[in-house]
């Protein structure tokens, strides 16, 4: 018996657009443990983790295998594939509140993923310019930021699922 993929969604996702490789993620995995130059990260059983202890010892250990994980990579390279644009009156009266809303969201992700990290926060005109190494960070960091405040939310995906745009506006 063959199934019918298309009635069940299997091979796209239920619709959705499907998701790309990513280009900084090594194919087959690495060398079981790798360690993060930069920020510290630990690789393990084909995941990344933040553990200082563990990352202590494995770095006390005789000849560690040091990298560059592949959020650092994306930082160094200015290779942001989420962007979130605040706008609006009401952002800059509440600036800081939203900073740490913001940042405590960013901790949050981290500590699920050391991958998902905010690359830069810089001001742009009257706009707050937000660059993240992750898609779904980008998106989940608009979705806090609606649930809190309200305002106006709008996420964009490109076509070819490389880079989340996430445009947040309260005017008042």
């Amino acid at each position: 018996m063959q199934r019918d993929v298309s009635k069940f969604g299997i091979s796209d996702k239920r619709g959705r657009v499907k998701t790309s490789a990513d280009p900084y993620l090594p194919a087959g995995g690495m060398k079981e443990v790798a360690l993060c130059q930069g920020c510290h990260a630990l690789y393990r059983n084909k995941r990344w983790y933040l553990d200082p202890e563990a990352f202590a010892a494995e770095s006390a250990a005789g000849d560690p295998h040091w990298v560059t994980c592949p959020a650092c990579q994306k930082i160094a390279e200015r290779y942001p594939e989420g962007i979130v644009t605040l706008k609006g009156e009401y952002f800059w009266e509440h600036e800081e509140e939203i900073r740490n809303i913001l940042k405590n969201e960013e901790d949050k992700a981290m500590a699920k993923n050391p991958l998902q990290r905010i690359m830069r926060i810089d001001r742009e005109g009257d706009d707050l310019v937000i660059e993240t190494t992750e898609q779904k960070l980008a998106e989940h960091l608009g979705r806090a930021l609606h649930k809190a405040h309200q305002g106006d939310l709008k996420v964009t995906w490109s076509q070819e699922h490389a880079v989340c745009r996430v445009d947040w506006e309260r005017a008042e």
